[in-house]
């Protein structure tokens, strides 16, 4: 089969397209022919080697979290999946990267009928990272949230759950998204200087809590609430000199302890895209022989939505 992997930092021409045995479905894990695989942005940085102090790298790497696709084996003690189910998930931490052909999944769900195999691609990330940040951050209804990178892939993702617990929503997000943000349920402001201003013209009762998905202004993300125990962030490692939590669920020595996945979040993900109210925004679709365009795509940070692979 084939599969992306890279064996040295650099940019993303040093990915490569490289023949590999499929791998087994080990217990407690299903095999999937890929339809559509996950690029996301923690391994396009990881890939240029700015996590190497942070997530030290065995080479070769193969790239890619999550794919969906169509089961083709299933490992002993999996009940309830069967072969030929359209799935889409989480690739096993002993399994292949999901940008293959083939790739073992530890954490799944079935495919919702209404969503394409790109959406379904790059579903998992978001959704899992989405609901451990909001339980963290105990969102409820009549909360107001502000999320900040409301247009990305994970952000997109996150102000949508926070509006079906019943939370308002402002989102961060460059001009020309806001109308996008707004078809998302949230009310969207503009990034840089004045943030903490506009957003109390938005809130002028407070913000509850602060789910940070782009980094580099945690100060005023602390200022907007008022409380760095009420801001969560995935994309800022200077987190815990602000007294900020930095939520994820990779190991890394300057990380700090990785937190559980919200692996229950995928079958409500299911629940409400079925109803119309879930739904992945694709920034963009590449064949996997153009992976390194899609981590070109990834690296200029303004993508609106998940860049996935077509299989």
């Amino acid at each position: 089969m084939r599969t992306v992997q890279y064996v040295k930092y650099g940019p993303p021409s040093v990915l490569r397209l490289v023949e590999e045995p499929k791998p087994h479905a080990g217990p407690g894990e299903i095999r999937i022919a890929v339809r559509a695989s996950c690029v996301s942005p923690g391994e396009v940085r990881r890939r240029s080697g700015a996590m190497r102090e942070a997530l030290p790298t065995v080479f070769p790497v193969r790239t890619g979290y999550e794919a969906a696709g169509v089961v083709d084996e299933v490992g002993e003690g999996v009940t309830g999946t069967q072969v030929g189910d359209e799935v889409f998930g989480a690739a096993a931490i002993t399994g292949y990267g999901s940008n293959a052909d083939h790739v073992t999944l530890a954490t799944w769900a079935p495919k919702p009928t209404g969503w394409t195999w790109e959406e379904a691609a790059g579903a998992t990330g978001a959704v899992e990272t989405s609901f451990r940040v909001l339980d963290r951050l105990a969102v409820a209804a009549g909360h107001t949230v502000l999320v900040h990178g409301a247009a990305g892939g994970t952000g997109s993702v996150a102000v949508q759950l926070a509006v079906a617990r019943g939370a308002t929503v402002i989102g961060t997000a460059s001009g020309h998204n806001h109308e996008f943000l707004r078809s998302l349920g949230a009310e969207p402001t503009t990034y840089g200087p004045g943030l903490v201003e506009r957003v109390h013209t938005l809130a002028p009762s407070g913000v509850d809590a602060v789910f940070d998905c782009a980094g580099g202004v945690l100060p005023d993300l602390i200022a907007v609430v008022g409380d760095p125990a009420r801001v969560v962030t995935v994309a800022d490692i200077t987190a815990a000199t602000h007294g900020v939590h930095l939520s994820h669920t990779s190991p890394g020595t300057a990380l700090g302890p990785a937190d559980p996945p919200a692996t229950y979040g995928l079958a409500i993900a299911v629940e409400l895209a079925e109803q119309g109210r879930l739904r992945i925004p694709v920034a963009g679709a590449f064949p996997l022989a153009d992976v390194a365009a899609a981590h070109v795509l990834s690296e200029g940070g303004h993508a609106r939505g998940k860049i996935v692979l077509l299989h």
